[in-house]
Order: C-alpha cells, then sequence, then structure tokens
C-alpha cells in the first residue's frame, strides 16, 4: 500500500482552515455589501434632524412648529384645512423613519411610517410614505413634500 502522497494531507487537512481564516481577512469579503451605509455629510445629517423635528410636531399635533419647516412650494400645496387635518392626531401616534437617499444635490427622500391606534379600537394603523426635505440656502433645510 503507498502512502498517501504530502499534497493530499495539505489539501484535505490544512487548506480547509485556510479558507476559513483566509475569508474574513479577504479585500473581497467586506466588498460590495449593500447594506453598507453610505458616509455621512453634514446635509444628510442636516436634511434627517427637519425631518424628524417635523415628524415630532406631526406626533405631538403641534402645527404652528410643523408649518414653519414647510417650503413655499409645500405651503402652496396645501390649504389650511388640510393642512389642519394632517396634524390632528388626537390618537397615540408614532413614527419611524428608514434611511435617506440622495435625490439631487441639496435634496434628500426618507421613507417613513407613520403609527396610528385608536383609543376605541385596538387596531394599529400604519401608513406607509415618504417625505422630502430640500436645502432652503444658507444650509437651510424644509420639508418640501409632506408624508
Amino acid at each position: 500500500m503507498n502512502p498517501m502522497p504530502p499534497y493530499h494531507f495539505f489539501r484535505r487537512r490544512w487548506l480547509p482552515l485556510i479558507l476559513v481564516l483566509w475569508g474574513p481577512l479577504s479585500p473581497a469579503a467586506g466588498a460590495a455589501n449593500p447594506r453598507t451605509a453610505p458616509a455621512l455629510d453634514p446635509a444628510y445629517v442636516s436634511a434627517l434632524a427637519v425631518a424628524n423635528h417635523f415628524l415630532q410636531a406631526w406626533q405631538s399635533g403641534d402645527v404652528e412648529s410643523g408649518t414653519v419647516l414647510l417650503t413655499g412650494h409645500a405651503k402652496e400645496a396645501l390649504n389650511r384645512e388640510a393642512l389642519d387635518r394632517f396634524f390632528s392626531n388626537p390618537d397615540p401616534s408614532g413614527y419611524e423613519i428608514d434611511r435617506g437617499t440622495l435625490v439631487k444635490r441639496g435634496r434628500y427622500e426618507f421613507a417613513v411610517v407613520l403609527v396610528t391606534s385608536a383609543s376605541k379600537s385596538p387596531r394599529i394603523r400604519r401608513r406607509f410614505s415618504s417625505i422630502v426635505i430640500v436645502n432652503t440656502g444658507k444650509n437651510d433645510w424644509a420639508v418640501d413634500k409632506l408624508p
């Protein structure tokens, strides 16, 4: 009986171990991960902060604070009655903001979920939408499209 050639021993015993150890260290292991967050810049952070402040105003039913954060375009698109209806929130409510995307320079869109629960019903209502935040100049950001 012939003994096993030396390369068979290496291939059977050490190669799987080397591949397991080398895999996480290889440059391709972390490349092109679609779930990796993009680099954040101050513009993104400012836009996210405005989206958060606006949705906090919606959650608390604060029409005045929410209206201040709207662009002229958004104010023209809505009449006062529609704006009051959007901010009227008698039931407990909350919101979720997903990662924003740069639509074009100075314009971000965030996917949002508006969550409300009727006090008289155990049902929770979730409304999926998006909010668009734009740079209005001098690093001022405002809501251009309501959810």
